[in-house]
Order: structure tokens, then C-alpha cells, then sequence
């Protein structure tokens, strides 16, 4: 369907979501667990495909053209107009702040949240050449490589999962850096040369989550989305979003954070770099459940107060 197309008659819910194949692999899962949760077949969940601004720029790093809400503005805009009923998207794409009417229902139950390397130039970081080339999208992957090995060449590579593989596989780079969740969403894993610890190398905030957006008086939507959400992984990204939020995350900034839940409650460890990945500054906590939110915030205070001046310039 076009942006423009009227909503389906007899849908129970319209999903609306990006055009790539992640993004609709993500998608087609939404509808599953709906289709299963609420016992109605998933034709009624018919998905719209919205094309953003995301989608199109292709030539520069998206925090050179407006950062996380180019992937969001229009279907945003879709869902406000009421042409979709449930949205779909990667939790790290995410704004800190969705426009007024539209709220985070929640997240599915969250895949690998480790980067994976997928390289032809050796089977670790420790193992490539020097200049060898490493492209990456990410400010936070390219910043965290350049601490580890700041003798590689590391520059942009854009491009859909499937675009990223075939430039390694080209020869065209050495290595690049993949989220495993979406490898293992789109049965690519086979390409990994190695899952990266998550204690060596810190995800993005809300890596592997899977974010489930509605209206904010879209009660039906709302009951739909908690048949299908798991609490665990949104108070897991809820700790995340908060760290994010007090160092004012984008794309421009390199940041990393992951919550996991924890025997006593909920632990979290975040860390801030600079883009040369010439210095960083981490910090961690733990707290209950109940104070994700909180902890995330404490966490984010912390790291913000031990950054230099001019960190980021």
C-alpha cells in the first residue's frame, strides 16, 4: 500500500511499518503473536509499508541528516492521521520522545542483543591486519572499534543487512559490525564470524527489542499490544531509554547501555565515547524492578557528571 491508501475494511489492526527486510521481518512477527495471542487470523492484521526519510538517504551517516527520527517521522505521521493502528519498530531507532499522541505500548520478548562481527579479514578484532577497512553506520560501533584497534581504517557503510553482507563479501571492506538480533530475525546468522561479549563490547540502548507503538486513547490497541509485550524487556529498555535520555542520546552521540534482570532486581552498565573512541567514561548501578526507570536516570547522572568539557566537540 502507498502512504496515501485509505484504512483496510474489516482489519482488525493495520501494522504499519519500514519497507526493508528487517523491518518486515519484524512485522511478520508482530502479526504472528497477534494473530495467536488474540485468536483472529493474521490477514486481519494487514501491514502498510511507509517509506521514510531513512530509507532514502543512503549517501551520509544519518547523524548528518537529522538522526533517529528519519526513521520514524512518517509512519509517525500515518498512525497520528489514523491509516495505521499498531507501528513497528527497532527499539534502538527510536526518538527519546515520540510526538504528542502516540505512546510505547511495549516490547516483544527481546532477541541477542550483542554486535556481531562479520569480517574476511580475520576471526577477531585482535587477528586483522592494520588498515584494515571496517564500515559501519554506527557512530557507537565505529567509536568502539577505534578504542580497541585505532590502527583500522574505519569508515560509513549505509545500507540494509543484505546490502552490508555483500559489500564484505565483495571485498569492498574488510569487516563490518551487524546487530545479532537481526541477523538471527532474517536467518543470516550463518555470516557471523563472531558474537561480540557484551562485556567487551556494549550494545546500543534497546538493541534486539522489538518496540510496539499505538495512540495514546487507543484503548483496543493497547489491550492488543500487552497480549504480546514482555514486561521483562521493557523495564530492561525502560533503565536503557533513561540512561539514553539524560546524556541527550542521537545518533550524533556515541552511546551504549544494556540492563539485564538480575536475581535482586535489575542491573545496568552504560558508557559514553568519544567519536575517535580516544576516550570513554561507563558507569553502572543496580536497583529493583520497580525503579528501572530511575536507575537508568542515576546512571545517565553519573556518567554525565565525569564527562570533560567538551567531550563531545
Amino acid at each position: 500500500m502507498s502512504n496515501g491508501a485509505a484504512r483496510t475494511p474489516g482489519a482488525a489492526f493495520v501494522i504499519g511499518t519500514r519497507g526493508s527486510p528487517l523491518a518486515l521481518a519484524q512485522a511478520h512477527e508482530t502479526q504472528r503473536r497477534l494473530s495467536e495471542a488474540l485468536g483472529i487470523e493474521p490477514e486481519r492484521f494487514p501491514l502498510e509499508v511507509i517509506k521514510t526519510s531513512g530509507d532514502m538517504i543512503q549517501d551520509r551517516a544519518l547523524s548528518e541528516a537529522g538522526g533517529k527520527g528519519l526513521f520514524t517521522k512518517e509512519i509517525d505521521q500515518a498512525q497520528l492521521e489514523g491509516r495505521v493502528d499498531i507501528t513497528v519498530h527497532s527499539g534502538k531507532d527510536l526518538p527519546n520522545d515520540l510526538p504528542p499522541g502516540l505512546v510505547i505500548a511495549g516490547f516483544l520478548p527481546r532477541e541477542d542483543v550483542r554486535d556481531a562481527l562479520i569480517s574476511r579479514a580475520g576471526a577477531s578484532f585482535a587477528q586483522m591486519p592494520a588498515g584494515t577497512l571496517v564500515g559501519s553506520a554506527s557512530l557507537r560501533r565505529q567509536a568502539m572499534v577505534r578504542r580497541l584497534r585505532p590502527d583500522l581504517e574505519v569508515t560509513l557503510l549505509r545500507g540494509n543487512v543484505g546490502t552490508r553482507l555483500s559489500k564484505i563479501e565483495a571485498g569492498e571492506y574488510g569487516a563490518t559490525l551487524l546487530a545479532m538480533a537481526g541477523l538471527n530475525r532474517l536467518g543470516l546468522a550463518h555470516h557471523v564470524t563472531a558474537a561480540l561479549p557484551v562485556e567487551e563490547f556494549l550494545p546500543a540502548v534497546a538493541q534486539g527489542a522489538i518496540a510496539i507503538v499505538v495512540r495514546e486513547n487507543d484503548e483496543a490497541a493497547r489491550a492488543a499490544a500487552d497480549a504480546i509485550c514482555d514486561p521483562q524487556a521493557g523495564l530492561q529498555v525502560a533503565a536503557e531509554r533513561a540512561f539514553l535520555a539524560v546524556l541527550d542520546g542521537s545518533c550524533r552521540t556515541p552511546i551504549a547501555g544494556h540492563a539485564r534482570i538480575t536475581a535482586g532486581g535489575i542491573a545496568l552498565e552504560g558508557l559514553v565515547l568519544r567519536p575517535d573512541g580516544s576516550e570513554s567514561v561507563g558507569g553502572s548501578g543496580e536497583g529493583v524492578l520497580a525503579d528501572a526507570v530511575r536507575l537508568g536516570t542515576e546512571v545517565g547522572r553519573e556518567v554525565k557528571s565525569r564527562l570533560p568539557a567538551g567531550f563531545f566537540g
